[in-house]
């Protein structure tokens, strides 16, 4: 399967910083309705995402190859292949992965699809907007980027 065409829903400055991201969608590709799969691959340097908290999803990662560092509110933790991260809806605990090393990261990131949902990304003063089921960008007020 080839990766997803579209890299990025976020505007420049932000969307070169997550450049190093490839992610093939494995859910569509199956038909999967209440839940994704994505397959997603980090460069060396890249990060997942910027840091955010979901407020209705729930996300689950599992680490295939390579040694990402996730940094959640708790501060930074090293992951291994077969070790996983959950977080729950409204936990409001932003996090993200980071490839810090020379190799690639890859892993599996699986969430619900629950319409509606809305993430914080405290960092960088912005939030991603569900209106039927369409996501777009805004800053932290909720004013479109």
């Amino acid at each position: 399967m080839p990766p997803r065409p579209v890299r990025s829903i976020y505007p420049e400055p932000f969307a070169s910083r997550v450049a190093g991201r490839e992610k093939r969608i494995l859910g569509d590709l199956f038909g999967l309705k209440n839940f994704g799969v994505n397959l997603t691959r980090l460069a060396p340097g890249a990060v997942s995402a910027f840091r955010h908290a979901h407020a209705k999803q729930d996300e689950f990662v599992y680490i295939l190859q390579g040694t990402p560092t996730l940094r959640a509110d708790e501060g930074a933790t090293a992951l291994i292949p077969g070790m996983c991260a959950c977080f729950a809806a409204g936990s409001g605990n932003a996090h993200h992965l980071v490839n810090e090393t020379d190799r690639d990261v890859v892993y599996l990131e699986i969430g619900d699809r629950i319409l509606g949902d809305s993430a914080v990304r405290p960092d960088d003063g912005l939030q991603v907007v569900e209106t039927a089921g369409k996501k777009r960008m805004a800053h932290r007020d909720g004013t479109p980027y």
